[in-house]
């Protein structure tokens, strides 16, 4: 856009994912397995109840059925729930439709591993053998094969659900920027029918029974197939900081700044520090322990927990907004703990909506498409829409 910076609605967005924190089975939620799933609820029953007065204040009650956030009648912020659009449930899908790009057909998968012609030129190209080439829990293969690793020098390759090919390494083996280079590589092979959401490095430290994954990993994944709503604000010279993996999952692609982060807790230390010196522009933050730390390793206690320090720290956050201000939380996919799969499940994911200018108590119901997020944004910040999603502005602040 040229001519003077765009006209928009508001100084500031600040959208907040939470991974994996869904809210309730998806209407096609068996065509995945993942009938029953509901990430949220069942967390709280299993831990017997969480206290999470801050989202609670902004209508999370109101969404789902959640054990120790009881609905509260008079919520501050406007409140419902999306439904994907794209087929899948990964990561890469969830934020791309989220900033309003719907996939037509899903990433692929290696329910079996990767074929030969893929491991072989991989291979080849980084002058090693790999180990696994399998699906598994990247901390159960880690601490079957992290011995043999040590010793042969050879990279752990696996996979899972989602459409990913991860590498693990010590980082004493094999240096952490030789490991990114590796996932270069495997970029570069996985193209055509065989092109992969994300190549994602897993370094690890510690000793045979004591291995532990570092904050180093590193997700290299396609570019958006078309222009995304950050595309947009990019182009319009709207600041656009990421925080978190958001800037992996586009590729770098329309990102003034990106801020990497150790832990969830960290994230949002650094959303609050961004909201004081980026005045004006978009911070998309995401939260990824959840999903990793905790969804992934069947821990609901874990996750629990980890949401009752989120919340925590949400406060300053909320606190902190400006007249000009609209805070989003929202999610990606589900990940339920409580079910016997360590894998992502399709899953309504909630919409919470704040700001000085929010209509408190407006229930949105139920979104047709994640992409209702990103409507809202460029709605919001002054830039054209996404071809697909409808923006709730209008619906939840004051005229």
């Amino acid at each position: 856009m040229r001519g003077g910076p765009p006209v928009s609605r508001c100084e500031r967005v600040i959208a907040i994912v939470l991974d994996s924190c869904g809210v309730g089975e998806a209407p096609d939620a068996a065509r995945y397995g993942d009938a029953g799933a509901s990430t949220l609820p069942h967390t709280a029953a299993a831990c017997g109840g969480l206290h999470l007065p801050v989202l609670g204040r902004l209508g999370l009650g109101r969404i789902a059925p959640i054990l120790g956030v009881p609905p509260d009648p008079a919520p501050a912020g406007a409140f419902g729930k999306l439904m994907e659009t794209s087929p899948g449930k990964d990561s890469t899908t969830g934020h791309w439709e989220l900033m309003g790009v719907v996939l037509a057909r899903p990433f692929p998968t290696y329910p079996h591993g990767f074929p030969p012609e893929i491991i072989e030129t991989f291979q080849a190209r980084i002058g090693r053998g790999v180990l696994g080439n399998r699906p598994a829990s990247g901390t159960e293969i880690i601490a079957e094969l992290g011995a043999e690793h040590l010793r042969t020098g050879c990279p752990i390759v696996y996979t899972s659900a989602d459409s990913v090919f991860q590498i693990a390494a010590h980082e004493d083996r094999i240096p952490v920027e030789e490991l990114y280079r590796y996932c270069r590589v495997a970029r570069e092979i996985l193209v055509g029918p065989h092109a992969v959401a994300r190549v994602i490095a897993r370094p690890f430290v510690g000793e045979p029974g004591r291995f532990v994954r570092t904050d180093r990993r590193r997700d290299f994944s396609l570019p958006p197939p078309e222009p995304t709503v950050l595309d947009h604000l990019h182009g319009a010279g709207v600041p656009v900081v990421a925080i978190g993996k958001i800037s992996d999952l586009f590729a770098g692609r329309g990102i003034t700044e990106a801020v990497h982060t150790h832990d969830d807790l960290d994230g949002l230390t650094q959303t609050l520090r961004v909201m004081g010196t980026v005045r004006r522009g978009f911070i998309f933050t995401n939260l990824v322990d959840l999903d990793t730390l905790f969804g992934h390793r069947n821990n609901p206690r874990g996750y629990g927990d980890d949401l009752e320090r989120i919340d925590a720290h949400l406060e300053p956050i909320v606190g902190g907004l400006g007249e000009g201000d609209l805070l989003i939380v929202t999610a990606d996919h589900g990940n339920d703990p409580t079910s016997p799969s360590t894998d992502h499940s399709r899953e309504y994911v909630p919409l919470l909506v704040a700001g000085p200018r929010v209509r408190p108590g407006v229930d949105l119901g139920v979104r047709r498409t994640f992409a209702d997020v990103g409507a809202t944004v460029a709605e919001a910040l002054g830039v054209p829409p996404p071809r697909v999603g409808t923006s709730v502005l209008s619906q939840v602040t004051r005229t």
